[in-house]
């Protein structure tokens, strides 16, 4: 994640422990020494059927999803093993019927909590036991504003029905975040979007750049000249609000160019907070300390992927052995990819460039981003780990 509103502003954000390593929850001197943020798809079973959903999800069960006995076991390893942030997510995760037993459970255990949402099934009762359970922030997905949010999600009201999810949590202070995916088909309304934001008070927003997996693999990334107005869109936005003194989280999430992009413009434009944030992002490393090392999915069947993305590339299965256990490569079916996937991070820098393919293989910004998003790379590149992420917009003269 690039949290512009940090970079830009220097303002001090709830997360920058874990992101850039100094600040609230601190707790690694190098990026690749964290314990991974962990996706946890609880359910594939969903009540929209989006065109970008990467998990392909439809109003029907599954079989093979984890027992409630195989859920408890999962949360109690993750707690155990000190994840830092743990995200349900689905299909849609709030209509597993035992959502809010595990709910209760993950954070009686003190693991810090947030739930990706659709927000149409957040009525003031189920808001009200968000909020009683303590979860840290609720991040409901967008992909528009009436109409085109409807067409994403293939479900007339939709739109209306996350509005009403907003405005439960709002009702008992719970945390809100928006997720939103940038697509070919939605970035032309980008400030509808942020006006939105604006309107209903929504504490924190993530801008997704789109990786073509599951039915997204249907849509189009971003154009370079729409990735670099978008990026520049939200940098105006975010200075707007420092200005009005309101304390609003903005992040961009799988582009790591992002990070680079962002100190282009502040060594165009002189900016004061330039040296510091080339500091943070260098500390983060971009794309290579983030899949497989620094986030980690658990998907709807156990099994266990780099990334939530990544779901051809499997680590194991929490039905055979904990997912700790995986992570720290005791699975002898996975450990050798898994120590491939964490080489990029584990090598010197001048070691990794050296090992790149395309634009990545020069590039002066190779510590800032880490080759881009390596999931994206991979799926352009043939399952390449070394290959370029063709989402990266810099023009060559800022390479």
């Amino acid at each position: 994640m690039i949290n512009l509103t940090k970079l830009w502003t220097g303002m001090a954000q709830p997360a920058d422990g874990l992101r850039y390593g100094h600040g609230a929850g601190a707790n690694a001197a190098e990026a690749r020494d964290r314990r991974p943020i962990t996706v946890w798809n609880i359910t594939r079973t969903c009540n929209l059927r989006c065109v970008h959903c990467y998990s392909d999800s439809n109003a029907q069960q599954y079989p093979g999803e984890l027992t409630w006995e195989q859920m408890q076991q999962v949360v109690e390893d993750l707690a155990a093993y000190q994840v830092p942030s743990l995200l349900f997510s689905g299909g849609e995760p709030m209509i597993h019927p035992r959502f809010f037993d595990l709910v209760d459970k993950a954070t009686a255990l003190g693991l810090k909590l947030t739930i990706s949402t659709n927000g149409t099934l957040i009525t003031p009762e189920k808001a009200a036991l968000l909020k009683a359970a303590n979860v840290a922030y609720v991040g409901i997905s967008l992909d528009g504003i009436g109409p085109i949010h409807d067409e994403f999600r293939r479900k007339e009201g939709a739109f209306d029905a996350a509005v009403r999810g907003f405005k439960n949590c709002h009702a008992v202070n719970q945390k809100t975040g928006l997720r939103l995916t940038l697509t070919r088909h939605n970035v032309e309304n980008i400030n509808q979007i942020l006006d939105f934001i604006e309107d209903q008070e929504i504490q924190r927003v993530c801008f997704y750049h789109l990786v073509p997996a599951g039915r997204g693999s249907e849509l189009q990334v971003l154009a370079p000249a729409e990735a670099r107005g978008a990026i520049d869109t939200l940098i105006a936005r975010v200075e707007a609000w420092h200005q009005q003194g309101v304390e609003r989280e903005l992040l961009t999430v799988t582009q790591p160019a992002d990070g680079a992009y962002l100190l282009v413009r502040m060594q165009n434009e002189n900016h004061p907070n330039l040296a510091e944030a080339r500091r943070l992002l260098a500390w983060n490393g971009g794309g290579a300390n983030s899949s497989g090392r620094g986030i980690a999915n658990i998907d709807t069947q156990g099994t266990v992927h780099p990334d939530q993305f990544w779901q051809d590339m499997i680590l194991g299965n929490v039905k055979q052995m904990p997912f700790s256990r995986i992570w720290d490569g005791h699975n002898p079916a996975s450990a050798e990819v898994l120590a491939s996937i964490r080489s990029i991070g584990q090598l010197t820098l001048e070691q990794r460039q050296a090992r790149m393919t395309g634009s990545c293989a020069l590039c002066k910004w190779f510590q800032i981003c880490g080759g881009g998003f390596r999931t994206r790379a991979a799926f352009a590149n043939n399952g390449s780990l070394w290959g370029s992420d063709p989402g990266c917009y810099l023009h060559d003269a800022e390479r």
